[in-house]
C-alpha cells in the first residue's frame, strides 16, 4: 500500500529532475515522441520508470485529468458590461496556476460542437457560465458526466448550478423607488430581453416599485431591445411619441440607456432637466457620459472572483451546493436622475 501511494504522488516535474530535463521535455518525450531524440525519449522512459510516474493511474486517481484550463462562456463579447467579471475571474484563476479560454456564444451556433468537444475530451477542467444558456443542449444527466460548471451574473434555477449573482429584483426596485422619490410618475421602463432571467426579476422589481407606490402599469411604457446603444435609442423614440409621454426612464443596462440618452438630445430633451434616466450595471462609460448616469453598480470583479473560487473548490473535489451568493449591489446616484420639475 505504502509503495503504490508514492506511485499515484510521482509527478511529471520527479520525472523531469530525474531525468535532467524540464517538464515541457517530458511531456513532449510522452506526448509527441516524434518531436524529441532518440536520447532524450530514452532518458525520459528510464525516468518514468524509476520514480513510478504514470499518467493513465494519475488520470483515473484525480478522477480526471488536469488541463488546468477553464471555459468561460461570454454571452457577448463586445458588451463592455463583462470585462470586468472575466477580470475577476482571470485573476483569481491565474493566482491558482489556472488559463481561461473565453467562448463568446452571441456569434456562436457552429462552435456548439466545439465548446461541448472540449468538455468531453477533458480538455478543459471546468466552465463558468455568464449568461443563462449553456451553450450546447445538455440535459441533468449529461451534465453529471461534464467538468464542473459555475453561472455567474445570470440565475437559472432548472440548470441546478451553484450561481453568483447580485438580487436583481431588489436592485431594479430601488432604482424605480428613487425615480418615484424624486416625485416622477410618469416612469417607463427600457427592458431586455424576455428569455433572460435577469430580464425578468429587473422588469418584476420595475413592476412592484410601481404598484407599491400605488401607479398603475402601463404597458405600453415597458419597452423591450437587445441591451445594445441601438435597442436604448429606438425604444425612447417609441416611447416619446406616446400621448403621454414618460418623465423618467429605467434601463435594464447603461448601454441602453446612453442610446437612450444619446437619443433624448437628438431631439431636444435635456436630460435631467426633461427626462431622468437611471442605469444599470455601472460600466466603465457610465461615468463619462454627460450628464453621469445614475446607476446599479453590481460588483462585477467579485461576481467573477467568487465564480471562480467556487468552481476552484469544485475542482479540488468539495461538494459545493447549487444555491445562490448574493453579492451586494449599489444605487449610485449621478446626474442623469434630478426631481421632478413640477407635478404634472
Amino acid at each position: 500500500m505504502e509503495h503504490n501511494q508514492e506511485t499515484t504522488a510521482a509527478t511529471m516535474k520527479d520525472v523531469a529532475e530525474r531525468a535532467g530535463v524540464s517538464t515541457a521535455t517530458v511531456s513532449r518525450a510522452l506526448m509527441n515522441p516524434e518531436k524529441v531524440s532518440a536520447a532524450t525519449r530514452q532518458k525520459v522512459e528510464q525516468a518514468v520508470i524509476e520514480v513510478g510516474y504514470s499518467p493513465h493511474a494519475l488520470a483515473r486517481n484525480a478522477r480526471r485529468s488536469e488541463s488546468r484550463t477553464i471555459l468561460v462562456i461570454v454571452p457577448d463579447i463586445c458588451d463592455p458590461f463583462f470585462s470586468e467579471i472575466i477580470r475577476g475571474i482571470e485573476v483569481t484563476a491565474a493566482h491558482e496556476g489556472y488559463l481561461v479560454l473565453i467562448g463568446d456564444c452571441a456569434h456562436q451556433n457552429q462552435q456548439e460542437t466545439s465548446f461541448l468537444n472540449l468538455m468531453l475530451t477533458r480538455q478543459i477542467d471546468g466552465m463558468v457560465l455568464l449568461g443563462s444558456q449553456v451553450p450546447f443542449d445538455t440535459g441533468v444527466e449529461e451534465q453529471r458526466n461534464l467538468p464542473p460548471m459555475v453561472m455567474a451574473n445570470e440565475f437559472a434555477p432548472e440548470l441546478e448550478l451553484p450561481t453568483v449573482h447580485i438580487d436583481n429584483l431588489t436592485a431594479a426596485f430601488e432604482a424605480v423607488n428613487h425615480l418615484h422619490q424624486l416625485g416622477h410618475r410618469r416612469i417607463a421602463c427600457i427592458a431586455g430581453p424576455e428569455e433572460m432571467p435577469l430580464c425578468q426579476y429587473r422588469l418584476q422589481g420595475y413592476i412592484q416599485a410601481l404598484r407599491r407606490n400605488g401607479l398603475a402599469v402601463e404597458p405600453e411604457y415597458i419597452v423591450r431591445g437587445d441591451f445594445t446603444f441601438e435597442a436604448g435609442a429606438a425604444a425612447l423614440k417609441q416611447l416619446m411619441a406616446l400621448p403621454k409621454p414618460p418623465e423618467a426612464l429605467f434601463c435594464h443596462s447603461d448601454i441602453m440607456a446612453l442610446g437612450a440618452m444619446s437619443q433624448a438630445k437628438s431631439i431636444g430633451l435635456r436630460v435631467p432637466q426633461d427626462l431622468s434616466l437611471v442605469g444599470f450595471d455601472d460600466i466603465e462609460l457610465a461615468r463619462y457620459s454627460d450628464p453621469q448616469l445614475t446607476t446599479v453598480a453590481q460588483p462585477r470583479f467579485n461576481i467573477g472572483r467568487e465564480a471562480m473560487l467556487l468552481l476552484l473548490e469544485q475542482l479540488q473535489g468539495k461538494v459545493v451546493s447549487n444555491g445562490s451568493r448574493l453579492l451586494d449591489f449599489e444605487l449610485k446616484v449621478r446626474g442623469s436622475s434630478a426631481r421632478a420639475a413640477r407635478q404634472k
